[in-house]
């Protein structure tokens, strides 16, 4: 799943739950779950055992979406100033719910694929379920707009 759905759900778990030592464990848990719903992202690990690394396109995929991602993340977090605490909470929610996938950078940028990063990479794609690219994206766009919805009512 693209790295902004699971930011929006972060927050709108930080949101309806102020207390960071519930929610920030909730946003971690919510990637496994968002993940196990069918969705479309880059194919890093497909690229990366056929070229050696993800393609250009896929990189670029990556890091608009990252990007997006936190740029919105801080905007969700910036609503709660002046209450440095409540916006603290959104920003390590967000962090928390993209962990998982962060972990794995290491494996595809870097070459470290022994260890903690292979094992780590491979327990990730055990949960992944994919779709098409078209099914994929509505299904993220869902789940965005979904928790947009929870954040902003």
């Amino acid at each position: 799943m693209l790295e902004m759905p699971h930011v929006l759900v972060g927050a709108a778990i930080a949101t309806a739950i102020p207390n960071p030592a519930i929610s920030i464990p909730l946003a971690l848990a919510s990637h496994v779950l968002l993940d196990r719903i069918p969705h479309w992202n880059p194919h890093f690990y497909t690229e990366t055992q056929k070229y050696g690394q993800p393609t250009p396109k896929s990189t670029a995929i990556a890091i608009v979406d990252s990007a997006a991602a936190l740029t919105a993340g801080l905007f969700l977090a910036a609503r709660f100033l002046p209450n440095y605490g409540g916006a603290i909470s959104v920003i390590a929610a967000c962090l928390a719910s993209v962990l998982s996938d962060q972990i794995k950078m290491p494996y595809f940028f870097f070459k470290q694929r022994t260890g903690f990063f292979k094992f780590w990479t491979n327990l990730e794609r055990s949960w992944q379920v994919e779709a098409s690219f078209i099914p994929g994206i509505i299904t993220q766009i869902l789940i965005s707009l979904a928790a947009l919805w929870w954040i902003l009512v």
